[in-house]
């Protein structure tokens, strides 16, 4: 146990260093779509063409790569969206039960399925032809439009990505189980981070609301 507690540990580092660059993504895409909407307008004043595909795919692929490279650290920091009655109310070790189950049952062969049945449109998006052969690699069809393999890349090394950290989140679950307190502790913290993150947003909400009012 002790040995998939480290590759837990070796996991969640790598998920966690992801948060710059997540960061960094969120940035560069506010600014794209930033700039997508004030050449759009200014265009539209000067009554000329200022925007190009090649900003507005731009948009779109630091969105895509946002999504993409984020499904490990959501599921590290127990951010993705619930609904229900009950598991809020549990203790660590009912949660446990319940994320280890959805986590072996569910995420991670979908994590599978989603990589293999991405691996035939990746190759042809990368050139690879019914022969064997390679040609030229996809690219969008828009004018001046970006490479679109890359992208499609993406797909496979977000779930990849997911399946592995949900593997360490397995290995934590179990260790719940098993009486681990430092897993235990790990679980709860990014249960407290996501709270913390809920109870953030409706204050922001209701000071909204507030000046509205």
């Amino acid at each position: 146990m002790s040995t998939l507690l480290r590759f837990a540990r070796v996991v969640d580092n790598i998920t966690d260093r992801l948060s710059g660059l997540i960061s960094v993504i969120v940035v560069l895409t506010v600014i794209a779509g930033f700039l997508n909407a004030a050449l759009r307008y200014a265009g539209q004043y000067a009554q000329q063409t200022l925007i190009s595909n090649e900003l507005i795919q731009t948009q779109w692929y630091l969105f895509s790569l946002l999504f993409l490279i984020g499904f490990p650290y959501l599921l590290k920091h127990n951010v993705n969206v619930r609904v229900d009655f009950l598991y809020s109310r549990w203790g660590a070790r009912q949660r446990a039960i319940v994320d280890l189950a959805g986590t072996v049952l569910f995420l991670l062969p979908f994590s599978l399925l989603a990589i293999y049945v991405s691996i035939n449109p990746v190759l042809t998006s990368w050139g690879r032809l019914p022969d064997g052969s390679w040609g030229p690699w996809e690219v969008s069809s828009d004018a001046g439009g970006l490479p679109l393999a890359p992208l499609k890349t993406l797909i496979i090394v977000g779930f990849f990505g997911l399946f592995v950290q949900g593997l360490a989140q397995v290995v934590k679950y179990v260790a719940i189980l098993a009486g681990n307190q430092e897993a235990e502790a790990a679980v709860m913290q990014a249960e407290t981070e996501q709270a913390a993150a809920e109870e953030l947003a409706r204050e922001i909400q209701e000071e909204l609301e507030h000046r509205k009012s």
